[in-house]
């Protein structure tokens, strides 16, 4: 977790914010090809690990096509934005791309809006 312009917001080990999808349905990715090329998805190996002040228990993964784990907060694919290139910025709020909107998340898992 990170304080942003947004208030706390979840982030990756690099500090770079982390986004939902409003596309995603049922905990399942919807997020592939060119999509995933603006918008990497967080995958992981194992079980995902929570930093300090993330819940452990929102935490868990998805697998997505490729066969990959894909980490999810509260049910939310996570994903990063290709246009945040530094700790804590919040390019990719709002935007509505790849057929829905994308918004940062809050370590209670709520989208911030």
């Amino acid at each position: 977790m990170a304080h942003t312009e947004l208030g706390p917001t979840l982030v990756n080990a690099r500090g770079l914010t982390l986004y939902m999808f409003e596309g995603d349905r049922s905990g399942a990715s919807s997020c592939y090809g060119g999509c995933a090329s603006v918008w990497p998805p967080l995958t992981t190996a194992g079980a995902p690990t929570a930093g300090a002040g993330v819940s452990p228990s929102l935490l868990s993964t998805t697998r997505r096509r490729s066969g990959r784990l894909q980490v999810t907060y509260d049910g939310h694919p996570l994903y990063r934005y290709a246009g945040d290139s530094q700790p804590s910025q919040v390019n990719g709020e709002g935007l509505n791309q790849f057929g829905g909107l994308w918004f940062a998340l809050s370590p209670a898992g709520v989208a911030l809006r």
